[in-house]
């Protein structure tokens, strides 16, 4: 898709970035699809976006492991509560080296003033249809010793790279809390420390938990569609909607359908 000069830029900074991270790499791969930049809502930030729409169709879709969102309802009152996020949760888990050739795309010259440079992701990339199944098995996996040495004694909520534990005392809570940063360390995946909350208010899954009541949080839709990045967005939240409305699967296919 044609960048202008700006997003060209930005775009150019954004893989130098990732590259420096260990995300990208060079590539000599024959695969190559579209990239393009949109603005983050603060709008002085850029952030690519990958388009791998023919890559998906290519693929086996492992559908979703969690068929919807969990009820919260289910926590148990007046039970301390912790929410975690792990920090660049797909960014954290890496694609073997034979299937990374297929994840490559093409960084133009600015006003093409010489051959572009191709790259391909070493980690789970965002827009390929598998990456949120395999980021919650990984996850789940991570997480698994912590779930069985504790099962009988805490409520714990794991969905996508969002995970919610209860306790009925605050020392439990944070005991589990410490082993299951552990557990998620020994599998390479971060806690975002700046987004761990501790109750008596905390927000999770679109929800406002605090003490015996869950509410929705204000969900903003953009019925406008204009661009792949949009209809992300609105998919994104419709899938909270569904927590509180009947949505049905049938009634999501068609959006499904534009990813």
């Amino acid at each position: 898709w044609p960048l202008t000069a700006e997003k060209t830029e930005a775009v150019r900074a954004i893989v130098k970035r990732e590259h420096e991270a260990g995300h990208l790499e060079p590539s000599m791969s024959p695969w190559n699809t579209p990239i393009f930049a949109i603005k983050k809502k603060d709008k002085n930030q850029w952030r690519m976006l990958h388009d791998l729409r023919a890559v998906n169709q290519q693929m086996e879709d492992m559908g979703p492991l969690q068929p919807g969102l969990p009820d919260l309802s289910a926590v148990p009152r007046g039970w301390q509560v912790i929410v975690l996020d792990i920090k660049d949760c797909f960014f954290s888990i890496p694609l073997h080296p034979d299937d990374r050739k297929r994840f490559a795309f093409t960084l133009p010259a600015v006003n093409r003033t010489e051959p572009g440079s191709r790259w391909q992701w070493t980690v789970l990339p965002q827009g390929m249809k598998n990456s949120p199944a395999i980021c919650q098995r990984y996850v789940a996996s991570a997480l698994q010793q912590v779930r069985q040495q504790y099962q009988e004694q805490i409520y714990m909520i794991h969905y996508m790279d969002d995970v919610l534990i209860a306790a009925p005392t605050e020392v439990l809570c944070e005991q589990v809390f410490a082993d299951a940063q552990r557990g998620l360390a020994e599998q390479s995946l971060k806690v975002a420390k700046a987004k761990v909350q501790r109750g008596p208010v905390c927000r999770f899954l679109g929800a406002r938990i605090e003490g015996d009541s869950i509410q929705a949080q204000p969900i903003k839709l953009t019925p406008k569609v204009k661009n792949l990045h949009d209809v992300q967005k609105l998919v994104g939240a419709l899938q909270w909607l569904r927590t509180f409305v009947r949505v049905t699967g049938e009634e999501m296919q068609p959006f499904y359908a534009l990813l």
